[in-house]
């Protein structure tokens, strides 16, 4: 079977991945030089600004050395040398002398600080060049302070302070980083459609021979590849040609054979696994993956010892060397154990070379539970009836040799005989009882009876048994208050109920407390019986139900039980289409549930 092909991604596509990488490629290269670009371009731009402004500042400086060595400082000189070197990007001019006093400034918010000592810093820390960012304006400035040096150069007679906006430099620098990057990013968008172009015209032979080799898989032979060129997609094509005519002559071949081997396997009801020389599994019919749990997928090309589970035991040659059946056991998901017979054969070549390995499968699991349970049947009802008739024949040998003429004895040994006599009587009973229910005679014989009534006329009976016998037991009642009408056969239901408060009676200490609970559900009935006695161990629980089985063999015998009772309750319950479990913890005591399906009548007129 052809598997359904998948819906390809579209960056799945071998183009967008070619195309995708191109641009990629790119993209790193376009990053890496950009970063050194914009990195060399603001180092150059910067260190230009710097050495331009430092060449003005100094030219400034010896300009004003003629101003400032005139002893009287020619103060307008100076402030017109100032006022003319004010550009676009001078924030602040200001001149001192040797001694630190404001000579001018061209801050007019500082023009009372001309003729006063500058106390921010000395005139020698002042010598410097640096780029800071202004507190107020936050921007990025340039402080040039230059020394002035007298005419013949021989003494610091001042100082010109220059501050400058380096922040436009760096805007100069952005502009042509974002010119750089929007020209980037159209390279790549044109890079990319190219490479979408290039790609799809690289990858479409392989696209065309991808269809056909789908067409193939779903048995179209019938179109070609178009070979594009001489070159290796080229010879690629027409070697895939080739295979498809190939493949075609031989599915032709063999499909007929295969059609053939396909109706005789899927139509057969047992399971059927053929081998290669090697034990390899190379069919394997549907009946067959149903038996052994295992899909045709898992089992394919998988040894037959593995898949048989019998490679502990056997060998290949051992396998085939085995005159009879082999039996195999498969544990099913849900825990139940299935028992097949394998039958195995040999295929033979007509060179008369062993081919392969045939093995049938036979599901003998319902013939051998019905073997085992005929007979644990006949054991259990041997093992039954021979325990009260041993004991019988014993009292009865003892009477027969003379013990009658006791009159202390004989009385006694007639009781234990009638009442070894009456076990097997209920024993026998029940038997006929489950044979009527396994056999469909026991027909149920419905009616419309009062749940709440019917319950309480049984714990009424109960109640007068306990009084009448001076027993230790209390019974305590929890109805819903609401009627309960059903439609059961009342006196197989009352057999159930009698069985079931009788084991609470046998099993409850002295002073013990059976509360039984009468409750509805949404759609069933709920009755639920519980006692105060030795419990039921939790790996017995699954199994009270079935027939002849007790929890305590001996304690049970003795208080006359036939571990059928249980057997025969679920078995009613069943009919009535309803269902019995019981929960139980040791030591605190069991209690049984009975749930049967319900109907609420809101008006009772309805129940005539």
């Amino acid at each position: 079977m052809v598997k359904k092909k998948k819906k390809m991604r579209f960056f799945s596509s071998i183009y967008v991945k070619i195309a995708t990488v191109f641009v990629l490629l790119l993209l790193i290269f376009v990053e890496i030089v950009g970063a050194l670009f914009i990195r060399d371009l603001e180092k150059t731009t910067i260190n230009n600004y710097e050495t331009s402004m430092n060449e003005q500042v100094e030219s400034l400086a010896t300009n004003l050395s003629t101003c400032l060595e005139n002893k009287k400082e020619d103060a307008d000189g100076i402030k017109s040398r100032i006022r003319d070197f004010t550009k676009n990007n001078i924030l602040e001019v200001r001149v001192m002398n040797n001694k630190g006093i404001i000579l001018a400034t061209t801050n007019a918010s500082d023009q009372d600080e001309v003729g006063k000592k500058d106390h921010s810093n000395s005139l020698n820390e002042l010598m410097t060049k640096k780029q800071y960012v202004d507190s107020v304006t936050k921007r990025r400035v340039y402080v040039n302070v230059q020394p002035i040096y007298s005419p013949n150069g021989d003494a610091v007679i001042g100082a010109v302070y220059v501050k400058s906006d380096l922040e436009g430099q760096y805007e100069q620098v952005r502009q042509t980083s974002l010119i750089f990057i929007m020209a980037s990013l159209v390279a790549m968008f044109i890079c990319l459609v190219i490479a979408i172009i290039v790609a799809r015209q690289l990858t479409k032979p392989i696209g065309e021979m991808q269809q056909q080799a789908a067409r193939i898989a779903k048995g179209d032979y019938s179109d070609k590849v178009r070979v594009y060129g001489k070159d290796e997609l080229g010879e690629l094509g027409e070697t895939f040609n080739e295979l498809s005519e190939r493949v075609a002559e031989a599915q032709e071949t063999s499909e007929s054979e295969r059609h053939r081997l396909d109706s005789v396997l899927s139509h057969m009801t047992d399971g059927v696994l053929a081998t290669d020389r090697r034990g390899r599994i190379i069919i394997i019919n549907e009946m067959a993956q149903l038996m052994l749990n295992i899909t045709s997928e898992q089992a394919m090309g998988k040894s037959i010892l593995d898949v048989l589970k019998l490679h502990d035991d056997y060998s290949l040659r051992s396998l085939l060397e085995v005159p009879s059946e082999v039996m195999i056991t498969v544990d099913d998901y849900d825990g139940t154990v299935t028992r097949l017979k394998a039958d195995f054969s040999l295929i033979h070549h007509e060179s008369g070379f062993i081919g392969g390995v045939v093995c049938v499968l036979h599901d003998v699991t319902e013939q051998e539970k019905n073997e085992q349970e005929r007979r644990d049947f006949v054991s259990n009802v041997s093992h039954e009836l021979r325990t009260p008739l041993t004991s019988m024949r014993s009292y009865l040998e003892a009477l027969n040799d003379g013990a009658w003429k006791d009159p202390e004895v004989a009385p006694e040994f007639l009781r234990v005989t009638q009442e070894e006599t009456e076990r097997m009587i209920r024993m026998i009973s029940d038997l006929l009882s489950l044979s009527r229910i396994d056999s469909q005679r026991s027909q149920l014989q419905p009616e419309l009876i009062n749940l709440n009534e019917m319950m309480g006329y049984i714990l009424d009976r109960f109640d007068m048994m306990i009084q009448s016998n001076d027993l230790p037991y209390h019974i305590v009642r929890d109805f819903t208050k609401r009627s309960i009408w059903v439609e059961v056969d009342n006196d197989k239901l009352m057999q159930v109920f009698d069985n079931i408060l009788n084991n609470a009676l046998k099993y409850s200490p002295d002073g013990g407390t059976i509360t039984v609970r009468l409750h509805e559900t949404h759609q069933n009935v709920v009755v639920s019986i519980s006692d105060e006695g030795l419990g039921i161990p939790k790996k017995d629980l699954n199994k009270v139900f079935d027939r002849f089985y007790r929890v305590d063999k001996a304690r049970s015998r003795a208080m006359g039980g036939t571990g059928l009772g249980l057997a025969i309750a679920k078995e009613v319950v069943k009919q009535h289409h309803g269902r019995i479990w019981v929960e139980s913890e040791e030591g605190k005591g069991s209690t049984f549930y009975i749930s049967l399906p319900y109907e609420s009548i809101e008006d009772e007129e309805e129940l005539w």
